[in-house]
């Protein structure tokens, strides 16, 4: 979800569900070290539970990392190794770590010794030629003995070689009875699972066999579906009844970020997905592009675009 799940799409997320767990777009340890860390890292106190998620394999400098990142007020540090992009491959992390489980294994204790919150990994099945059966297996083992709190697992290889990054979010086969097998035989481990779930009814079907279900793509190009989630999964009220009330209770933090120099559109790019299947939602859409990117735009731009969709849009429906 890198150049995804920034701070303003957080901020966005926690207004559709107060149970969530949200998690950062990836950043490297050396970002996190070396970069703006208030830029990389700052956040609302809004988008709690949050965690930082971490691409790296120097166990001394995720170590520096997460303690950073608990520093900051992080409710979790998650060390990516099931990213397959080529950014990630150069740099020797990301899903090229699932041929190295004793590292990331070490990556994990120096993690856990250096941080009191929870640490946790996401990976893949596996990587290329591997056995996803052996591969899986060796990783979360040597994870867990580390101290893994819980792991996330994509139920998908990835292809290093082969196919592009894109390509590895779709072609390589789902097999979620590998990861429902992983959890039979780590009864005690949490284990949360990932890929190609496409809604909240799925999610609850796998919530069957696993701890957990982690959402991506789906959640953020169809934000409206995290409306479901306190209500369906939890039995409590959304925090708003419609998408409509949840972006109007954006309008203060919009109106700070503005007052900081943010400009409209670096929040509202998020808004895309908001109304599917809505009369309007085209000319939400049209609005926010439009307009939202012009030099000083403000909330009123956000306003008039959600004037444009049908009042009687339901939360379920106008999401």
């Amino acid at each position: 979800m890198m150049d995804w799940t920034d701070r303003h799409c957080r901020a966005f997320h926690r207004h559709l569900t107060r149970r969530a767990l949200l998690y950062t777009e990836m950043l490297t340890t050396g970002a996190v070290i070396h970069g703006d860390r208030e830029r990389l890292l700052g956040f609302d106190a809004i988008e709690h539970p949050l965690a930082l998620q971490l691409g790296g394999s120097d166990p001394r400098e995720l170590a520096l990392a997460a303690r950073i990142g608990e520093d900051f007020g992080y409710d979790e540090i998650n060390l990516n190794v099931g990213c397959p992009s080529d950014r990630v491959k150069d740099g020797r992390f990301g899903a090229c770590l699932m041929a190295e489980p004793e590292l990331v294994a070490s990556c994990v204790d120096a993690m856990k010794r250096a941080v009191k919150v929870r640490v946790t990994v996401k990976c893949r099945i596996g990587i290329d030629d591997q056995d996803p059966e052996v591969a899986l297996d060796r990783l979360a083992r040597a994870v867990v003995a580390s101290g893994s709190d819980a792991l996330i697992v994509h139920a998908r290889k990835a292809w290093l070689n082969g196919l592009s990054p894109k390509e590895n979010r779709d072609i390589p086969p789902l097999d979620y009875d590998r990861v429902y097998r992983l959890k039979r035989a780590m009864p005690d481990v949490p284990v949360i699972i990932n890929g190609g779930v496409p809604g909240i009814d799925e999610a609850r079907a796998h919530l069957d066999r696993v701890d957990g279900v982690m959402l991506g793509r789906a959640a953020y190009q169809d934000p409206w579906r995290l409306l479901s989630v306190d209500p369906d999964l939890f039995g409590e009220p959304a925090p708003h009844a419609t998408m409509q009330d949840a972006l109007e209770a954006m309008m203060p933090y919009i109106e700070e970020q503005l007052a900081r120099g943010t400009r409209l559109h670096a929040i509202t790019r998020h808004f895309v997905g908001a109304f599917h299947a809505v009369p309007g939602a085209r000319a939400f859409r049209r609005h926010l592009a439009e307009q939202g990117v012009k030099p000083g735009a403000g909330v009123g731009v956000l306003r008039d675009a959600v004037a444009r969709i049908g009042s009687a849009a339901p939360a379920k429906a106008a999401a």
